[in-house]
């Protein structure tokens, strides 16, 4: 099934008819929201009906999940990075660990009788505590990562407009004002797009089918089944054999109204304790607990009183790390709990014993992989943890301690950028996208100057691995706010004309860039010369004035002389002066400049400038008449910009490969490499197909392909790799494959 939707890794008990509706609303109607009350099951439910509608099979709801005796599946198997993070019963991860989060390289094509051929796509909201992130975060959900200088909600919108998809907006109800305004426009704009959306509360669009999720039946069969399945996949069998243990559970769903959250978190006592005896505790607490107001009304007693008896079960420092752990809006490690959270009585190597407890009670998931544990909370159990720090007055410090952390790892990536920790760096940052948003968030409110710092040290992973919008945002909202002329604005403001050039906005990259010359002549800062200097190059690199770019370039690092691999800009400066000289027509310098720097890079551990020198040498070969060599160089680059998750990158990747390969005479290959660069170059928004001095060229190979298979044929490839993904382009490029020309 084509999409970035979550895989199940637990049972999944009852609903059969509240997913027979759904699945009939899907089909009919083109705005569905689930609604209820937190802890529901609004997720689950969404997650297991969007699958149904994307046509998945039927085994995909054991893999990876709990097998069909009910014992648990091994930790970490097969499990990437993320969990779902509403407050529902889920804790199902994303697929396909290798790849970063662009997902047109892992997705297979949908079945033909799917509703949704182009997908099933998942968008979570929960993490977001305004709507300032949401057109950025839907816009990453399917895999748009547009690098143009249109309106964010335009390119969306055209991004959608000739597909059928499915859209799932999980946790509206933080934003449900602006998720309607912005369902409205994509509707309206893509008439093939179907949104499924949970909420606690509608979205209020006119057109919307709101489908209510209640409890289970509370003295149900399926109530007592999801009980059992939880105990069973934690203890075995043994706890409900026990005599009495199936009466006393049933008193237990009973008393919890059905709600599977709450039903959860009462299982998760069992094993301290026998069913019977959990059941017993939970009725004498229920009246004492039930009459305080603390965190919620009272409209949903039955779930309140239960996290509140989870809370009281807790020991002290539980409820502490529980507390400071609410500041996360995402998943954590280890190192990162223990940095945030430790403090006063709560030492650092107390955590990892407490995150195991917080655990076996239900209080976090476990997600991330068994070499890379991860840990999450649900939502409503984070709304009750945040309240308690309130509560003990220390949610500024807490955060503040959390914005000190995650600034700390993005110095550190920053640094690695040009040597042997750059792929470590970037996915370490990747992991931790959504809390280094909410340390930028806390900073620009209370520290600019911190929050402009930070900023600046993300601006290589925001430009080289698509995140041009988000990026912008951030910057000129932490340069607003930090005017004092500093190197920490310079920066800030280096990061801000890359940003503003790669987007294609060339007079704002040349307003910056003057600002940027004038404060690093004034500071006379090597770095911030070189930094100028690299936005003077990239900015004439990509608007044909190539010759400035190299003479601004060999200018700047002579006069501060060094590695390229000093520092970050030096060695995007090295790489604009090198990438400049094809342009120029120099060949034969831009072939020798290139291995040089490419020797160097590979030395050094290096891959992003080492995937542009691969392209870069395989313009070379490409021009130079040795097609082969040039897909041999292509085809590395792929395989870079695929772990660096560069979707811009992959297009200027693919078009340059399919050029190879029809220059090579594997005319039926680029064609379908042609049609699968299409697809990222329309999620990227460039019109343009390659650099400029590759058009020509480009155009010649195509109509050489074109006519080796006849028109007809050549669609049929094209259509064939727009359908496909980066491993099918890799395959049909492989030296290995060959048959269709023999």
């Amino acid at each position: 099934m084509k999409g970035n939707l979550p895989p199940e890794t637990t049972s999944f008990v009852g609903r059969g008819p509240e997913l027979a509706r759904l699945g009939a609303a899907l089909e009919h109607h083109r705005l569905v929201t689930l609604t209820g009350p937190g802890g529901v099951g609004k997720t689950r439910l969404a997650q297991r009906a969007a699958a149904l509608a994307g046509g998945a099979p039927p085994e995909r709801f054991s893999s990876g999940g709990e097998p069909a005796d009910g014992t648990q599946a091994p930790a970490g198997a097969g499990a990437a990075d993320e969990e779902l993070p509403d407050d529902e019963l889920a804790d199902a991860e994303l697929l396909d660990e290798e790849l970063p989060a662009r997902r047109f390289d892992g997705a297979p094509a949908a079945p033909p009788a799917t509703l949704f051929p182009d997908g099933v796509w998942w968008a979570d909201l929960a993490t977001l505590d305004s709507s300032y992130l949401l057109l950025p975060t839907v816009s990453d959900a399917v895999d748009l990562a547009d690098h143009s200088p249109r309106m964010p909600v335009e390119a969306l919108c055209e991004w959608l407009a000739d597909k059928r998809l499915l859209l799932v907006l999980d946790s509206c109800e933080h934003v449900v004002e602006e998720c309607a305004h912005l369902v409205g426009e994509l509707l309206t704009s893509a008439p093939g797009l179907t949104v499924l959306a949970t909420s606690r509360r509608p979205l209020g669009d006119t057109v919307e089918e709101i489908v209510e999720v209640d409890p289970l039946p509370a003295g149900g069969a399926d109530a007592l089944a999801l009980f059992g399945a939880r105990v069973t996949a934690r203890l075995g069998p043994g706890p409900m054999a026990e005599p009495g243990a199936a009466a006393a559970a049933e008193a237990i769903c009973r008393r919890l109204e059905g709600i599977p959250l709450a039903i959860e978190l009462a299982a998760a006592q069992v094993g301290p304790a026998p069913v019977a005896e959990v059941a017993e505790r939970l009725d004498s607490r229920f009246d004492v607990l039930s009459r305080s107001d603390f965190v919620w009304p009272r409209r949903h007693q039955a779930l309140r009183t239960t996290i509140g008896w989870s809370h009281e079960l807790c020991a002290p420092l539980e409820r502490l790390l529980w507390a400071r752990l609410s500041v996360f809006r995402g998943s954590f490690d280890l190192p990162a709990a223990e940095a945030v959270a430790a403090g006063g009585p709560l030492a650092a190597e107390e955590v990892a014993p407490l995150l195991e407890r917080l655990v076996a009670q239900s209080v976090l998931r476990r997600t991330g992989t068994a070499a890379a544990e991860r840990y999450r909370m649900l939502d409503t159990i984070r709304e009750y943890g945040g309240a308690w720090l309130r509560e003990l007055g220390e949610t500024a410090a807490t955060r503040e301690r959390h914005a000190e952390h995650f600034a700390a790892l993005a110095h550190r990536a920053d640094a690695a950028w040009a040597g042997p920790g750059q792929l470590q760096g970037y996915r370490a940052v990747e992991d931790a996208h959504t809390d280094l948003r909410a340390a930028l968030d806390h900073w620009l409110d209370r520290d600019p100057r911190r929050a402009a710092e930070l900023a600046g040290r993300l601006v290589y992973f925001w430009t080289c691995c698509g995140h041009l919008k988000e990026a912008r945002d951030y910057l000129v909202r932490a340069l607003d706010r930090h005017t004092v002329p500093d190197g920490t604005r310079t920066r800030a403001l280096i990061g801000l004309g890359a940003t503003l050039a790669l987007h294609g906005d060339h007079a704002g990259a040349a307003k910056v860039g003057a600002e940027v010359a004038a404060a690093a002549e004034a500071s006379g800062d090597p770095d911030d010369r070189i930094g100028a200097a690299c936005l003077t190059g990239l900015h004439g690199m990509l608007t044909g004035q190539a010759q400035l770019a190299v003479d601004t370039a060999r200018a700047a690092l002579a006069a501060a002389p060094g590695s390229p691999f000093d520092s970050p800009d030096r060695l995007r400066c090295s790489l604009v002066e090198v990438l400049s000289l094809t342009a120029l027509g120099d060949f034969e310098g831009g072939r020798t400049r290139a291995l040089r720097l490419r020797e160097q890079c590979v030395r050094a551990g290096e891959l992003w400038a080492r995937s542009y020198l691969d392209y870069q040498l395989s313009v070379v070969a490409l021009f130079s008449s040795a097609p082969a060599e040039a897909i041999g160089y292509a085809r590395t680059m792929l395989e870079s910009k695929r772990l660096l998750g560069d979707a811009f990158g992959i297009a200027l990747g693919l078009d340059l490969l399919a050029a190879a390969l029809a220059a090579d005479g594997r005319a039926e290959a680029a064609a379908s490499v042609y049609g699968t660069g299409g697809a990222y170059w329309r999620s990227v928004g460039h019109p343009q197909r390659g650099a400029p001095e590759l058009r020509a060229v480009r155009e010649r190979c195509e109509q050489t392909a074109r006519a080796a298979l006849g028109d007809e044929d050549f669609a049929t490839a094209f259509a064939r790799g727009a359908a496909a993904d980066l491993q099918a382009a890799m395959a049909a490029s492989s030296p290995t494959n060959r048959a269709e020309n023999a």
